[in-house]
């Protein structure tokens, strides 16, 4: 395990508080040495910062950022549950993006997510992941991050 308070220091990332569930789940569950996230939208200081469709409403470049945001609230909520630096490994991802019609730049727009883990864990931060393109998300938000990390230690 790498000191992963001192990389999110030297890249200037600060973790969000964790995002309150909007209905009925908890943001993390640790299942023996896996902790498994629930999805997580671009929520910043509680308020959902971006709304619409990716290729219509919200641009390529701005739903990968707001990909980032999600995957930073994911951080947040394994920060919780067992303390960020019992990460072992990113396992896998999965991204949600709501897509206008004829949209097929899923990938990229999960890309701002799986770049963040990357920058922040090494090749720790390499996943499997799926980037799937949905009609419609909660709180109409343009995209959708959900994780799965490997960790160790007490927790």
């Amino acid at each position: 395990m790498t000191d992963v308070r001192g990389k999110l220091a030297e890249l200037g990332i600060e973790l969000p508080a964790v995002v309150a569930p909007l209905a009925s789940y908890l943001p993390a569950v640790r299942a023996g040495d896996l902790v498994f996230t629930a999805g997580q939208l671009p929520i910043v200081n509680g308020a959902l910062v971006a709304t619409g469709k990716v290729g219509a409403e919200v641009s390529i470049e701005d739903a990968a950022w707001h990909a980032r945001t999600c995957a930073l609230n994911a951080l947040a909520a394994v920060d919780d549950v067992v303390g960020i630096e019992t990460v072992r490994r990113v396992v896998k991802l999965v991204g949600f993006v709501a897509s206008a019609p004829g949209f097929t730049n899923q990938p990229q727009v999960v890309n701002g997510a799986s770049n963040v883990l990357g920058q922040i864990f090494g090749d720790a931060g390499r996943h499997a992941r799926s980037a799937v393109g949905v009609a419609e998300l909660p709180r109409n938000a343009p995209v959708e991050v959900e994780l799965i990390v490997e960790v160790g230690g007490a927790g």
